[in-house]
């Protein structure tokens, strides 16, 4: 009897575990920040769920989305991804999302994100990144206004196909809006870089901010892109590398 009593403690144990796993409560919490741009939130939300049981999401749109940056908000999610164009920002709502960031909040940042926050030049550091709207100087260095193409057929290198965020995945390419003259951080990873001519040649990158891991992938205007399976696999895995920390 002893063994049947062993096999069946094992068995409502597993039960047990696979149920909480399926409320969630093993599941990493994502908030998604929007807002300052339109997209197609049906297919970008089916993206999100088909990245699998081991993910839950919210959507928050700013202003609204401030409110995660306090202190006593900041542990109801895991990571954080940036898919907003948002452009204003008060003294104090960069002072708690500077904060957070440099405590450790993971972060994944996709495609119009790196155009938002004009004039905020903590914002560059965090992310890796901007695209500019206007001439600006940063570290003394004035950079051009840089420039869009749509609907581009863009061949996208992996730099490193045993990184975390790129293993498994090879050279594909994704029907994708491309950014030109766009500033990339001296000292970041480079993750995924492209040859197309109307872009800047980094496309995806990590670095750290603070305590933060941080990856920014310049992809992502678009339904082709959502439904794109190379880009699923890549928001995925980047999502899992942020949160892993050191």
């Amino acid at each position: 009897m002893k063994p049947i009593l062993c096999y069946l403690f094992f068995l409502v144990l597993f039960i047990a575990q696979a149920n909480t796993s399926c409320n969630g409560q093993d599941q990493l919490k994502v908030l998604v920040i929007t807002g300052g741009h339109e997209y197609d939130k049906p297919v970008f939300t089916e993206m999100l769920t088909a990245l699998g049981n081991g993910f839950t999401f919210e959507i928050i749109d700013l202003p609204d989305a401030y409110e995660v940056f306090q202190p006593r908000n900041r542990n109801k999610y895991d990571v954080l991804v940036f898919y907003h164009m948002w452009q204003t920002i008060t003294d104090e709502q960069a002072k708690l999302f500077t904060g957070c960031m440099k405590e450790g909040k993971p972060l994944v940042v996709l495609h119009h994100s790196i155009c938002a926050f004009d004039g905020w030049n903590e914002y560059i550091r965090i992310i890796g990144g901007k695209y500019f709207h206007v001439p600006t100087v940063v570290d003394g260095t004035e950079y051009p206004v840089s420039s869009y193409e749509h609907d581009r057929n863009v061949p996208v290198q992996i730099v490193d196909t045993l990184h975390p965020v790129t293993r498994g995945l090879r050279d594909f390419v994704l029907f994708d809006e491309t950014y030109k003259d766009f500033y990339v951080l001296p000292g970041v990873v480079p993750l995924l870089r492209t040859n197309d001519p109307t872009s800047t040649p980094v496309i995806g990158w990590t670095h750290r901010y603070g305590k933060s891991r941080v990856v920014t992938l310049q992809s992502g205007h678009d339904s082709p892109t959502f439904r794109d399976e190379n880009y699923r696999r890549l928001l995925r895995q980047a999502i899992l590398y942020v949160n892993k920390g050191d």
